[in-house]
């Protein structure tokens, strides 16, 4: 049996080599936001290893960890980029599954130590004009816990 077989139990060297070029830090979702909340005269520090989860971006003045997470890997519910690989299907929902509860663990811990919490999913920076004054007025908020979008921009069609 050849290594690029689509059973349950092998992983194509293909898939392999997409999956492991895949970046947590610096991507262009993380990018679009940076450079957007920085043109808007907010001033962050990137990846703060003592606090939970690692935070992409953190604006002390605000008391806020900013996480930007794209829909495929952190489950945006409804959204049309929340699919799940065809091959190996068991092994991808108990990833997406770990992924979600150490998403919500790190996010309670944060509200715990009275950080503020934004998550910013990529669908919403994939529209063609991201509003961007909706985030200027979400970090100055004193909501705790904030999703942006709050719906996906493109919903799935299965529900």
């Amino acid at each position: 049996m050849s290594s690029s077989t689509t059973d349950n139990t092998t992983v194509s060297p293909v898939r392999s080599r997409n999956m492991s070029a895949i970046r947590s830090k610096n991507t262009r979702p993380e990018m679009v936001v940076r450079k957007a909340l920085h043109s808007l005269g907010f001033r962050y520090r990137l990846h703060v290893k003592d606090l939970a989860g690692k935070p992409d971006l953190v604006l002390k003045k605000y008391h806020l960890a900013v996480f930007i997470h794209g829909c495929f890997w952190h489950r945006h519910q409804h959204c049309f980029y929340t699919s799940t690989p065809a091959t190996r299907k068991e092994f991808w929902q108990q990833k997406f599954i770990q992924n979600q509860q150490r998403d919500r663990l790190n996010q309670q811990k944060l509200l715990n130590n009275g950080w503020r919490v934004l998550i910013v999913w990529e669908c919403g920076l994939r529209s063609l004009s991201p509003c961007f004054n909706d985030l200027v007025s979400i970090i100055q908020s004193t909501e705790q816990l904030i999703e942006w979008p709050a719906q996906p921009y493109r919903k799935s069609d299965g529900l």
